[in-house]
């Protein structure tokens, strides 16, 4: 008597008719840290480089210091675009009353003032081009897109036009970042190298 064989069961989250949705990413079992939901399809993130985690933490702790009492500072947390969008920029800044319970999982969109994204090599065409587009429909007024450029951080500015719901260029910079929005800022961008490319001092 022949046995038929058994087709293994797959392992990995097996999207439904018509794309995952937003509140999926609750719902579904042993996620990866950090699981995007772009376009109703899911985005695992890549192991990180050095880089990547110095330049995250270099834009929370920064902006967290600077930042009014009514603001809140936020890394790696997910903001509800529509229904099948819900990114999560590597930092954002909201209102201070949008944070409400430590059980949260995301911020709806448009109370985000500012969403960070530092560029990883899978992650290019995703925050040069599809994400601006989503966060600007969605309203978030300032969007800084942050790329490695010989160990060095880029930094490209962006503010929302009013008048035609889309990111206009406002800076690029190297070494020292200004800006005005969502509140002052005055920020070395050289701290973020490591430490043994950083100048010694005489």
């Amino acid at each position: 008597m022949s046995v038929e064989p058994t087709a293994k069961k797959a392992d990995w989250p097996v999207p439904p008719v018509g794309g995952w949705i937003a509140d999926d990413l609750d719902r579904l079992p042993n996620l990866p840290p950090h699981t995007e939901l772009i376009d109703g399809s899911l985005v695992f993130v890549s192991p990180q480089t050095l880089f990547h985690s110095r330049a995250v933490s270099f834009f929370e702790w920064q902006l967290q210091s600077l930042a009014p009492d009514d603001f809140e500072v936020v890394r790696e947390f997910t903001i509800d675009v529509d229904r099948q969008n819900r990114p999560g920029p590597d930092v954002i800044v909201v209102p201070e009353h949008v944070v409400q319970d430590p059980g949260q999982t995301r911020f709806p969109a448009e109370t985000v003032r500012l969403a960070i994204e530092v560029v990883s090599e899978e992650s290019v065409s995703r925050d040069r081009e599809t994400k601006p587009l989503k966060y600007a429909r969605a309203g978030i007024p300032a969007y800084w897109r942050v790329e490695n450029d010989n160990g060095r951080a880029v930094v490209y500015v962006f503010e929302l036009e009013p008048n035609t719901g889309q990111y206009t260029p406002t800076g690029i910079f190297r070494d020292r970042l200004k800006a005005d929005v969502p509140f002052p800022v005055d920020l070395d961008l050289t701290a973020i190298t490591t430490k043994r490319s950083r100048p010694r001092p005489e």
